[in-house]
């Protein structure tokens, strides 16, 4: 039972023995002034006890009050923080993803130049070795050529040796005639004298006189002159080739040539 609730039951019990005692004292000859008195006695109730119970109880209620909003007051500050530590792992977690997002678009990147650099440097490399071989097939060729040009035939200086040489370029240059034809043509123009000329005929006599082994005039040594002999008509060699390039345009071959032509 609670404190103020002592206090109002002592009080009560005060009043009634009070009210008892008065009703013993009375003589026992009364009538009905017992019964009066009894019934005009009145009960006196003090305020005090009562208000001292409304303010406990008023303090237990604000005291609770202020607990519970300690409570809340608490829960909201443990959601605020778990909020603002959820947030935190959010943002870090974010931060987390855009540095691996961002370390591996670098380490991409980074692929890729190596990549691109090691395609540059295969493409050098194929370059440089495409042009060293190209180096050394030229390099190779032109001592073949050097080797071909120490190498060049060589013919006599006599008349055997001026026909072959000179029907070697003659087959190079696509020239028809043969050994037997130009040997017979030859003695017969000339036989065999590459300083020959004639001054008795036509040709002598109109300021041109055939020169040289085939006994060509000028105008014609010239008009049929073959690339890479002499210029010089009583050459052996350029006196033939001129000769037969000649007997080709005309005859067909320096072989179909028997008489003067």
């Amino acid at each position: 039972m609670p404190k103020n609730t002592h206090k109002i039951a002592i009080a009560g019990a005060a009043t009634l023995g009070a009210a008892a005692l008065a009703f013993s004292v009375v003589p026992a000859d009364a009538q009905t002034t017992t019964t009066d008195a009894v019934s005009s006695a009145r009960v006196a109730y003090s305020s005090a006890p009562v208000q001292n119970v409304k303010a406990d109880v008023t303090d237990q209620l604000a005291a609770k009050s202020v607990k519970i909003d300690a409570i809340e007051a608490k829960k909201k500050a443990a959601a605020a923080a778990a909020a603002k530590k959820k947030a935190a792992a959010a943002a870090a977690a974010k931060s987390t993803a855009a540095k691996s997002a961002a370390a591996k678009k670098k380490a991409a990147a980074a692929a890729a130049a190596r990549k691109a650099a090691a395609a540059h440097k295969a493409a050098t490399a194929h370059k440089a070795a495409a042009a060293h071989k190209a180096k050394e097939a030229a390099s190779r060729s032109a001592k073949r050529a050097a080797l071909k040009q120490v190498t060049v035939k060589r013919y006599a200086n006599n008349l055997d040796g001026w026909i072959k040489h000179s029907l070697a370029i003659m087959k190079s240059k696509g020239i028809p005639g043969s050994y037997s034809g130009l040997h017979r043509n030859i003695i017969r123009e000339s036989s065999g004298n590459p300083k020959a000329i004639n001054n008795w005929d036509i040709n002598a006599i109109n300021g041109i006189p055939s020169k040289g082994l085939l006994q060509v005039i000028p105008p014609t040594f010239a008009a049929y002159h073959v690339a890479g002999t002499s210029w010089n008509i009583y050459d052996p060699i350029a006196n033939i080739t001129a000769a037969a390039n000649y007997a080709a345009d005309k005859y067909g071959t320096i072989d179909n040539v028997d008489s003067a032509y």
